[in-house]
């Protein structure tokens, strides 16, 4: 990473922004975006050839993506469920038989924090090369306070080690961990009387998560742990109807939740109460791609309802281990039927508004924090039409050019 600033980046081909104003998608052409105290500060249709200035050379300009739902404190792969899935095992039949999320939380707790630390700051800086250049983190391989508060801890850490912004979140409810899988009443009672308090007092993580889901934590269950959350000072997220329709997204709009994620089996019911609510719909289609899943989540019915749409990767070592927001991007245009000026909002501006940071990230503006990607393309709409290589030119953070 540079640890000059630069000015602006200059002779730009096509950018293209959320405009806060406007309440609109803006597409613009040519000229230098300035750039202050690391921050965006006005547009001009002049270019420069100042060396303090980046040189786009004419091609695309975005502001950094923004991958808001991701699973990087993780100890080891889980390859050997991807290839039992290709013989037909489902995700559920794994997990039962002690896969899943239960297999990568024995292998995190052997781990020591300092290893663990290394390999998040691998995986942020794989993000970050594609274009990724703020990103929300969650715990949840520990389900135990102890490493919890590990995994916690060594999100922050590998944080300060890259220029990539992370945003923590605490998903001690991911699973009911081996030990109280018939004492479950004890483990939530541990989550709202332990965990959660532990984590706001030294401060680990903004928000709180659970998996509300049929088999994993009930709507009922689900509530009593975030509203002790919310009791901390911690801003709330929900792994909503991704199996099936359990009442998640109703739930989360009740709550204010910032978003309720996946919603591959979201109701009518539950679309229209996020469409009378703020809760943002993050959608996840590099989960279904990887599952070999034909269920995608209706965007077209939560676009054309109103509700805010964002993508995000959900990189995570059982359901999609991509980093790709690009791809992601790619994901969206084809199956869930958005087209590339949508798909490019949900992953800047919605994504910034799923995690409560839209009033300062993910627009080219005066005023918000100056990440932007020159990518080696012509025009937004070839951003999802390339998939499966890099097009990332030139990443800049905080006016600080990476790469």
């Amino acid at each position: 990473m540079s640890n000059t600033s630069i000015k602006g980046i200059t002779n730009i081909g096509q950018w293209v922004t959320w405009n806060p104003e406007k309440q609109a998608m803006e597409v613009g052409n040519g000229g230098t975006w300035l750039m202050e105290n690391g921050l965006f500060s006005e547009y001009t249709p002049k270019s420069f050839m100042d060396h303090e200035f980046l040189n786009a050379h004419g091609q695309l300009m975005t502001p950094g993506l923004i991958d808001s739902h991701t699973h990087p404190a993780f100890a080891t792969t889980r390859e050997l469920e991807f290839e039992m899935r290709s013989q037909g095992k489902t995700y559920q039949e794994i997990a039962e038989a002690g896969g899943g999320i239960r297999n990568s939380v024995r292998k995190l707790r052997e781990i020591s924090e300092f290893e663990l630390v290394d390999l998040i700051e691998t995986r942020l800086n794989l993000m970050l090369k594609h274009g990724t250049t703020t990103a929300e983190c969650k715990s949840g391989y520990g389900l135990s306070t102890e490493a919890e508060l590990k995994s916690l801890r060594a999100i922050r850490t590998a944080s300060q080690r890259t220029p990539l912004q992370t945003f923590s979140t605490l998903l001690g409810a991911h699973e009911v961990p081996d030990e109280y899988r018939d004492d479950r009443n004890t483990y939530i009672d541990i989550i709202v009387n332990d965990m959660i308090p532990a984590v706001s007092g030294q401060k680990l993580a903004a928000y709180c998560d659970v998996f509300c889901e049929e088999g994993v934590y009930t709507t009922q269950e689900t509530e009593k742990i975030l509203l002790a959350a919310r009791e901390h000072g911690m801003q709330l997220k929900f792994h909503a109807d991704e199996f099936v329709s359990s009442g998640g997204a109703e739930l989360a709009a009740r709550m204010g939740a910032l978003s309720a994620d996946h919603l591959m089996a979201i109701s009518a019911t539950g679309i229209t109460a996020l469409a009378e609510s703020d809760t943002v719909a993050t959608l996840l289609p590099g989960t279904t791609f990887f599952l070999g899943s034909n269920t995608w989540a209706p965007a077209r019915k939560l676009l054309d309802a109103g509700v805010t749409v964002a993508l995000a990767t959900d990189f995570n070592p059982g359901s999609n281990m991509s980093l790709s927001m690009p791809f992601i991007l790619t994901l969206a245009v084809i199956y869930l039927h958005m087209t590339p000026l949508e798909a490019l909002q949900a992953a800047t501006s919605g994504a910034a508004k799923s995690m409560g940071i839209e009033k300062n990230t993910g627009s080219i503006s005066p005023g918000f924090k100056a990440d932007a990607v020159v990518w080696q393309v012509d025009n937004y709409r070839q951003l999802p039409y390339f998939y499966g290589s890099n097009q990332v030119h030139q990443i800049v953070v905080g006016a600080e050019p990476i790469l």
